[in-house]
């Protein structure tokens, strides 16, 4: 599906509907849940942002349709490592081309 095609669905739906019944709870030990961003960086809500959330959000069904299917241990483990890795993925190049645009991510230093 295209990635505008898949934002007019998302535009359309009430944000509840949007996200995909994601199971945290039953994620492995030892999976870290990478951070899903809620909002752009620097407030920006352009292509990019969109095509962030079009790709969190397929990989969201994809995690719920593999876990559906895994027949065992090893195959919801997988499920729960190809999400992380998309989920990884979409934000570095989220982040790659806001930097390319000027637009720089927060950064917290605590300590001097």
């Amino acid at each position: 599906m295209k990635k505008w095609t898949t934002l007019a669905v998302l535009m359309a739906l009430p944000a509840s509907a949007a996200m995909a019944a994601v199971p945290y709870g039953s994620m492995p030990t030892g999976f870290d849940r990478p951070e899903i961003r809620m909002v752009p960086i620097a407030g920006v809500y352009n292509q990019y942002w969109y095509n962030y959330k079009s790709d969190i959000l397929e990989a969201e069904k994809e995690l719920v349709s593999d876990l559906r299917h895994a027949t065992d241990r090893e195959d919801r483990w997988d499920a729960w490592d190809e999400w992380t890795t998309e989920v990884t993925d979409a934000d570095k190049d989220y982040a790659k081309e806001m930097r390319k645009k000027g637009y720089r991510t927060g950064r917290v230093t605590v300590g001097g």
